[in-house]
């Protein structure tokens, strides 16, 4: 490399930053991470509203610290095209702010709707779905790692839409009515055999987001492949003990809206499990072993 440094040529994608340079200067062994800051600066924005993209073939080039400006393929005089991503909102926001419409709905509705005093099956299951989601947003503060910081801030609305209506408002509505089958439903069996479901698949979904949180450093974006409970099983554990714990809820609310919600998040979990073991069986080759089921043994 006759020099250690490399001028790219900016061009806008969409919509233009106001105060977008037209080149950029660039050590070459510098890190892709170290471009994004330089343009966000040079910008006056936020560096997680930038998109550089290769003008070569169209493909991204990381804001990443662990990927130099030469393994992008990027030479002196390339072109690179920003975007703009808009408003974004930290991950970690969008999951508590989600995680916070049941935890506000249950309780309310289940002091509003009945008539006369609730049923053990509707006390316990408030209790239940509202320990559920206080677990989700101290996971959330204490022990998730986030790959990606932000999202657009403008997917909070679908988001929460999933928890706020389906598992708040729609599960709520249903379960703390007078005549509903919560409210009749008084066999032991569905009550405490529920009540052990939803324990083990809680214990276990902390246990497989500790080993998974464990995986990657604070701050970094590293990735490994995960062992211990429930692994040896399925792709996603985390999932599979999500997906026990909910059979827990739904024995104890005997509901149809809550075999809705079950449905609904199940299938998303089995989407997204299957998008996993496809990394890691693209990112680690022949050092992961292949699972034959991503979310339910033997299921799926």
């Amino acid at each position: 490399m006759p020099s250690d440094r490399v001028s790219l040529s900016v061009r806008p994608r969409g919509k233009p930053l106001k105060k977008l340079p037209e080149e950029i200067s660039a050590p070459y062994t510098g890190k892709a991470a170290d471009l994004y800051s330089e343009l966000a600066t040079r910008s006056d924005t936020s560096v997680h509203r930038l998109r550089i993209i290769k003008g070569s073939d169209g493909s991204l080039v990381p804001n990443s610290s662990d990927v130099s400006i030469s393994q992008t393929g990027l030479r002196d005089q390339s072109t690179v095209y920003v975007k703009d991503l808009g408003p974004q909102i930290a991950w970690r926001t969008v999951f508590l702010v989600e995680y916070l419409g049941p935890i506000i709905i249950h309780p309310m509705l289940l002091a509003l709707l009945p008539s006369s005093p609730p049923s053990t099956a509707q006390i316990l299951s408030c209790l239940l779905i509202t320990l559920h989601f206080v677990k989700r947003e101290v996971e959330t503060l204490f022990i998730h790692r986030f790959s990606a910081a932000t999202m657009p801030a403008r997917n909070i609305f679908k988001n929460s839409a999933h928890y706020w209506l389906l598992a708040g408002a729609n599960i709520a509505y249903w379960i703390y009515k007078p005549n509903s089958p919560t409210a009749r439903l008084h066999n032991p069996i569905l009550i405490y055999g529920g009540l052990l479901l939803y324990i083990v698949g809680e214990v276990g979904n902390l246990s497989t987001h500790i080993t998974l949180r464990n995986l990657r450093s604070a701050g970094g974006k590293e990735r490994g492949i995960p062992s211990g409970l429930g692994f040896d099983l399925v792709t996603c554990p985390n999932y599979m003990f999500e997906t026990l714990a909910w059979t827990g809820i739904l024995a104890v609310t005997w509901s149809l809206s809550t075999l809705l919600f079950v449905a609904v998040a199940v299938g998303q979990m089995g989407v997204w499990a299957g998008g996993k073991e496809k990394k890691y069986r693209r990112e680690f080759g022949d050092k992961y072993k292949k699972k034959r089921s991503v979310i339910l043994p033997g299921v799926w």
